[in-house]
């Protein structure tokens, strides 16, 4: 399996690649994941401690795969009521679970989600051998 990440000449760069090139491998298909524990209670009641809850979330169901964020390909993340502030520190926290790792990614922020007291939700694809 080869995966390869590219920023093409003439498109911004930022904390994820506009492209994901995937030859090979087994793909996993993660289903959005929100700020919830096993039992389907809401964990965290500030932005940044569901962000943290909802990578920790995929963390389990990669995990499940046999895969981790390191093979994350792609990358969707829905944010109810999107501000800036909400951005850079869903950045700063994504930053801090993929490290150097950076899948393409869309954010897009979002009135509503299944329960109103989620803030985010992150559904990815990622490919692994």
């Amino acid at each position: 399996m080869s995966v390869h990440f590219i920023d093409p000449p003439g498109l911004s760069r930022g904390s994820y690649s506009h492209v994901a090139v995937v030859t090979g491998g087994r793909t996993i298909h993660v289903s959005g994941q929100v700020s919830m524990d096993e039992q389907g209670r809401v964990v965290g009641t500030t932005f940044e401690a569901q962000a943290e809850r909802v990578l920790e979330n995929l963390k389990l169901a990669l995990a499940a795969a046999g895969a981790e964020l390191r093979h994350v390909v792609k990358m969707n993340t829905y944010v109810r009521d999107l501000t800036s502030t909400r951005v850079k520190a869903f950045r700063e926290i994504r930053g801090r679970h993929f490290g150097e790792h950076k899948p393409a990614s869309t954010l897009v922020g979002t009135p509503a989600l299944v329960h109103e007291d989620l803030m985010i939700e992150v559904e990815v694809v990622a490919v692994v051998d």
